[in-house]
């Protein structure tokens, strides 16, 4: 009885276990020098710049910064703080108020690399924890987001 009690706490217990953090990481080359593509892409309301999906960055002027961005059709806005930023190795972070995915806890960061003579590497990771049940949803979504991205700051430096 007692085994098939313990048996009982532990299968009952994975029903309430919260869904574990996932990571993800894009990057892609970009043909420019890091200043060059830190020039475009480091002022933490550029980004309106280069994800398609932005219509609207909104910074309140703090420090550390909170930017309000708005997508173009206005359904959508996500808030989020700078947590990090180092002007010297061209990256910043930041992490999720609010925002409408289907995700907590979401943490990012920006960052560009020297690959080689006029060759940058931008790399852009987040973790985060899915919505029980949400997390093909929530990768998706991250996912469209990271290389939407990634592609327009590609773009922005094709020769």
């Amino acid at each position: 009885m007692v085994r098939f009690v313990a048996l009982c706490t532990v299968v009952l217990g994975f029903g309430t276990m919260p869904a574990s953090a996932a990571n993800l990481t894009r990057s892609i080359e970009v043909n420019a020098a890091p200043s060059a593509v830190w020039s475009v892409i480091g002022s933490f309301c550029a980004i309106k710049d280069w994800l398609p999906p932005v219509g609207m960055c909104i910074e309140d002027g703090k420090s550390p910064p909170t930017r309000t961005l708005v997508t173009k059709d206005g359904k959508a806005s996500f808030v989020e703080t700078q947590t990090a930023r180092n002007e010297k190795e061209y990256s910043y972070s930041y992490a999720f108020v609010s925002s409408p995915l289907p995700v907590t806890n979401y943490k990012s960061t920006i960052k560009v690399t020297a690959k080689g003579d006029g060759v940058s590497v931008v790399t852009w990771t987040g973790t985060y924890t899915p919505d029980s049940g949400k997390e093909k949803d929530a990768l998706d979504a991250l996912s469209g987001v990271y290389e939407a991205g990634l592609v327009d700051i590609q773009a922005r430096f094709k020769k």
